[in-house]
């Protein structure tokens, strides 16, 4: 399949950075952005005081009028707080798809299409766990995805049927000795949206490798779009 010319940079830089990612358990998650804080309007006044005129004193030259201060307000009486962002995306609120895909250098770049499938706006905020699956009940097979550094954390907000995408470079498991990779056919993505427990089962036809030393698979952080040209 042809993708965008974003998806080829995008594959350029995942590609470099396989060496260097850090690991990710399956179900793991990045860490949601710190929430909005909202200024508070502070309005402080200061009492007005006046001293009583003596008898004796209102006869005496006049004296310059009393006059009383009041602080400023911090901010503006009619400023409004940002409005806080839209919660994360659950699973049940997601579809997950296969996009476009590429091969290169004994590698597979697979994107994958989140699409908000609910009626409310949600967000997405960092790297989905993905790794290979098999089986019935299904069952993981090898090493979660690593995590690509290529990108850094972005908030994605998908009003309802929009989408938002990642990118999943598989290796080829026969790049590997079959006494190291202990190679099985899969036939599912486990995929966890980000900062979420229940997995999306996409199916999806791959090999993996049983032997946990071998990690066959990088996860970029998720973006917005579909990852195509028509995205």
């Amino acid at each position: 399949m042809t993708g965008s010319i974003s998806l080829l940079l995008r594959l350029a830089g995942l590609a470099a950075a396989g060496a260097v990612v850090a690991g990710c358990a399956a179900g793991s998650s990045s860490s949601a952005p710190p929430a909005p804080v909202a200024s508070a309007s502070t309005t402080l006044s200061a009492p007005s005081s006046s001293s009583a005129a003596s008898s004796a004193a209102a006869s005496a030259a006049s004296s310059a009028p009393a006059s009383s201060t009041s602080a400023t307000p911090a901010t503006s009486p009619h400023a409004v707080a940002p409005p806080a962002a839209a919660p994360g995306c659950a699973t049940r609120d997601l579809q997950a798809r296969a996009g476009v895909s590429q091969g290169a250098a004994g590698s597979v770049y697979q994107v994958i299409v989140f699409t908000n499938i609910g009626n409310k706006a949600c967000t997405l905020y960092g790297y989905p766990g993905v790794s290979l699956a098999t089986g019935t009940p299904v069952t993981q097979v090898g090493q979660a995805a690593q995590r690509s550094p290529v990108a850094p954390p972005t908030l994605v907000t998908l009003q309802p049927g929009q989408a938002g995408n990642s990118l999943l470079r598989i290796t080829q498991a026969l790049n590997y000795p079959a006494q190291a990779c202990s190679p099985k056919a899969t036939t599912y993505l486990q995929i966890y949206p980000p900062n979420q427990t229940t997995p999306i089962y996409l199916a999806y036809t791959a090999t993996g490798c049983t032997s946990n030393s071998v990690k066959l698979l990088t996860i970029g952080v998720v973006q917005p779009g579909a990852g195509s040209a028509n995205g």
